[in-house]
């Protein structure tokens, strides 16, 4: 994390950020630029403003790169929600996080929130073609062809993997080629429950999140 807070030109940003204030009656006026910070960690690490809190308040990686000393008092959940409404309203919250996202690629550095993984099925152009295979979904009509497993980034929804099987292959069986290395979390929909489709998500060390029916 240290490594990371370099690689970042804080300056415009701290310029940006004057003059806001998100101090409560009676609470202490916190840097802007260190709640910024820490949003960027709530987003990177995918935390709740309440975990956020109680990570700032334990973890010494998260107070050293937002700037916080180790005997320093840090920011209640509070802060973080009149912080966030405050860049809203003055339109700097997607300009600040696009301005890191964009420092960080250039240093061809990405920070992975989470892959979708889905299946699209392609009909064959001959029913003579001996590679595909009949699929029926639902109440759908029957298709004879192949279907295409796409891993995507869950913020752009760029392609990332692309695994391409007969129709009659369960999306839970061909689901792992379409994952990318380091997925984070894995979102996709009940034609994915089971443990084939888990195993694979975790052996690429990403995170299951698969949609859970009749519970």
């Amino acid at each position: 994390m240290d490594d990371l807070s370099k690689l970042i030109y804080w300056a415009p940003v701290d310029q940006a950020l004057v003059g806001i204030s998100c101090a409560a009656k009676g609470e202490p006026a916190w840097p802007p630029l260190a709640l910024f910070k820490a949003l960027l960690l709530a987003v990177w690490y995918d935390v709740s403003d309440v975990k956020l809190a109680e990570a700032l308040d334990d973890r010494t990686s998260f107070r050293r790169f937002c700037g916080f000393s180790g005997a320093e008092p840090t920011p209640e959940r509070t802060a973080f929600v009149r912080f966030r409404r405050a860049l809203t309203t003055r339109g700097l919250d997607q300009v600040l996080f696009g301005d890191v996202t964009v420092q960080l690629t250039a240093k061809t550095i990405r920070v992975k929130t989470g892959t979708l993984v889905d299946t699209t099925i392609i009909a064959s152009a001959s029913k003579g073609d001996e590679e595909a295979r009949w699929v029926k979904h639902k109440r759908e009509p029957a298709v004879h062809g192949f279907k295409a497993h796409v891993g995507a980034d869950a913020d752009t929804t760029l392609v990332e993997e692309i695994a391409v099987t007969s129709a009659n292959v369960h999306d839970r069986k061909a689901g792992g080629d379409a994952l990318p290395d380091d997925p984070g979390q894995v979102f996709a929909d009940s034609a994915y429950r089971g443990e084939t489709f888990r195993a694979a998500v975790r052996a690429t060390g990403g995170t299951p999140c698969i949609v859970a029916t009749h519970m």
